[in-house]
């Protein structure tokens, strides 16, 4: 195909259909989605705050925790809007720029959130197997470098893939059977052979997946070792509880991650409504758990939260009672002025007929006649 053939196929827009087969059911669908989307936000917005403003929380596995709170409110911001307008407002058409960007987003933040959880795992190796030496390992500094460095992995990565997607032609039909622009049902509309794209998407993925999978599974494979040797259960059940909620999250991503992306590759005879909702299930639901995980399992955590919603009630029933107070400051200092005497003959006076209220007016400007003899003398 010729280089202006191939830039005009690629300028038209795609089309979502939302959930193949279920589009009368869209108004339906989109209730759970748009509670978990609310509940992301507001989750992952507090463990935010309460990381930034509990100065006892500013350690590293705190931060590499208010990482992951970014990642999924961009992760979730990427999907769901769009998402939602296509059940609600039959919004079907997205750009064919904007429909990259958003297949840039889903998988360059789903690789940095595969290598901060390598730094967190790596956090709790040496917390657990080298305590003495964790401050001196793992300083502030060196946190936002471990997550600066996944972010710059994770976009130099999928820079390339998504270059070699953009230059494909497509120019069979642009309607996508899907709620997002799932990679797999993009590459399916290309006309020519889409290869070299899939091996580089293959080898991306053993690569970064592959990887932090095996170096996580070493590093609990040490953490557990170091913990077996402990002579108490006691400190045994502490130092595992420590490890509890990464654990939870790192087999929510992977093992979620996984079956979204066989069902996608492999239909093993499931309808196509079944493998949509599976992947978009996927997008929203670890996002709006991983906060209600931390915040269940690390106790300080859950303090920090209490602190923050604590510390604004206590703000507003301040406000509230600080308002209180002027109002009846208003009150009291009404009922003195209706109560003065000068000021009870002037209220008076105003309901004089107009005349009389005029005639008051001009005595009380005008000089008395005892007043004047007196000066006078």
């Amino acid at each position: 195909m010729s280089t202006a053939n191939r830039s005009n196929t690629n300028s038209s827009s795609f089309l979502l259909t939302g959930i193949p087969g279920l589009e009368a059911l869209h108004v339906w669908f989109s209730i759970p989605f748009c509670f978990t989307y609310i509940m992301t936000l507001l989750g992952n917005s507090m463990v935010l705050l309460a990381v930034r403003l509990n100065k006892s929380l500013h350690e590293p596995m705190y931060y590499f925790i208010s990482m992951l709170a970014v990642i999924d409110l961009i992760f979730s911001t990427a999907v769901v809007p769009k998402m939602l307008g296509v059940f609600w407002l039959d919004s079907r058409e997205i750009g064919f720029e904007a429909c990259f960007i958003q297949m840039f987003f889903i998988h360059t933040f789903t690789a940095v959130e595969s290598g901060v959880l390598l730094a967190m795992s790596f956090d709790r190796y040496i917390a657990i197997c080298n305590p003495l030496r964790y401050t001196t390992i793992l300083t502030s500094s060196r946190t936002i470098q471990m997550g600066l460095l996944s972010l710059a992995r994770g976009a130099g990565v999928m820079t390339p893939l998504m270059c070699l997607l953009t230059s494909l032609p497509y120019c069979k039909t642009r309607v996508i059977p899907h709620s997002y622009c799932e990679h797999m049902a993009v590459v399916e509309l290309a006309c020519t052979d889409p290869s070299v794209s899939d091996l580089y998407s293959l080898i991306v993925a053993t690569l970064l997946v592959g990887t932090d999978s095996v170096f996580i599974t070493f590093s609990y494979g040490m953490i557990l070792r170091s913990v077996m040797r402990l002579p108490s259960q006691e400190a045994r059940l502490k130092a595992l509880r420590t490890c509890g909620s990464h654990v939870s999250i790192i087999l929510l991503f992977y093992i979620g991650g996984l079956l979204s992306m066989y069902l996608q590759m492999f239909s093993f005879g499931l309808a196509p409504h079944v493998q949509v909702l599976v992947a978009d299930f996927y997008l929203t639901v670890p996002p709006m758990l991983n906060p209600l995980i931390y915040g269940i399992k690390m106790k300080q955590i859950q303090e920090g939260i209490l602190k923050l919603l604590g510390s604004w009630q206590d703000s507003v029933s301040h406000k509230l009672i600080k308002t209180g107070q002027m109002l009846r400051e208003r009150e009291a200092l009404s009922e003195n002025n209706l109560s003065h005497p000068r000021i009870g003959v002037k209220s008076g006076a105003m309901n004089y007929p107009p005349e009389m209220s005029t005639s008051l007016q001009r005595l009380e400007r005008e000089p008395r006649p005892g007043a004047l003899l007196l000066t006078r003398q």
